[in-house]
């Protein structure tokens, strides 16, 4: 590590404190962590800046070092009987100093302020530590309902995970501070979850709501009457009024995904007329007589 800041920043020793934060903004750009994922040439070139930005953008320290009477690191050097003064080269106090270490960037469009938080009594630049992205496949109802479940890392321990009642497909969840660890003693970074939710066999979701094709009886469809029917969260019974089509729609309210605020959307049922898997010689000379007597064609509406 060189132990001039002012030939790791790039700059001359008359520079103002414009053109040291200035140069300094411009490295850690290129040399953060955040943006060089386990490089620990560019973490250490980082590092080394940080230093030389912690001596040169306070006036007092960039003084003492200029005499020589501190180094780099802000450790008191053993007296000299001379120096090169050069403090009185710079040139008037600086109105984008800021005595906490940084300049005051302000614009929020500034991806350096993104990675940094503040300095205070001259310690370390911190910086935030950098996301952990992971993904989870969760089943179709605990998505739907809500569950607590791990995951379990590679290395170090598991995370335990609150899906949220009404968690989408492809939805990402954030856990606070579950990341890797800050710089400098800054803040850990959050583990980002993409939630994979496996399809359902009878289900399927429609924003908040749920649908579900209803297998009947001929009797059932003819006759009506109470069936058992599955929702999210548990069975339920449902009327059937008589004479009743394959692809008529029914709605058990309020029995769908939970939205915010504490309602639900609905469940929609499609019902499809079944049959018997086994020919019935009974029901069919029934349909033979009935349908003789009775001669309808349903696809007459359909004739261009």
């Amino acid at each position: 590590m060189s132990q001039d800041p002012y030939e790791l920043l790039g700059v001359k020793r008359d520079a103002t404190q414009k053109d040291i934060q200035s140069a300094f903004r411009k490295l850690a750009k290129k040399l953060h962590p955040d943006l060089n994922p386990g490089d620990k040439k560019a973490e250490e070139r980082f590092k080394e800046i940080s230093a030389a930005n912690e001596i040169l953008s306070d006036e007092e320290k960039r003084g003492r070092f200029d005499r020589g009477e501190i180094d780099i690191t802000g450790a008191e050097r053993a007296q000299r009987n001379y120096y090169r003064d050069y403090a009185s080269k710079s040139g008037p106090s600086d109105p984008y100093h800021n005595s906490a270490g940084f300049a005051d960037f302000g614009d929020a469009d500034d991806l350096f302020a993104n990675f940094f938080s503040r300095r205070t009594g001259g310690g370390q630049a911190r910086s935030h530590g950098r996301d952990s992205h992971f993904s989870m496949e969760v089943g179709f109802l605990d998505a739907v309902n809500g569950t607590r479940t791990e995951i379990k890392l590679p290395e170090g321990p598991a995370l335990d995970v609150q899906i949220p009642p009404g968690t989408r497909d492809g939805q990402t969840l954030r856990l606070r501070g579950k990341g890797e660890p800050g710089i400098g003693g800054g803040p850990a970074g959050d583990a980002l979850i993409d939630i994979r939710v496996r399809p359902h066999r009878f289900f399927t979701r429609d924003g908040d709501d749920i649908r579900l094709e209803l297998p009947i009886s001929l009797g059932e469809a003819v006759l009506g009457g109470k069936v058992r029917v599955p929702t999210p969260s548990g069975p339920v019974n449902l009327t059937l009024p008589p004479h009743s089509n394959t692809g008529k729609v029914l709605r058990l309210k309020g029995k769908g995904v939970a939205k915010r605020g504490g309602e639900h959307g609905d469940v929609y049922i499609s019902l499809k007329i079944v049959l018997p898997d086994a020919p019935d010689e009974r029901l069919t000379a029934f349909v033979q007589e009935w349908a003789t007597a009775n001669p309808y064609d349903p696809r007459k509406n359909m004739e261009a």
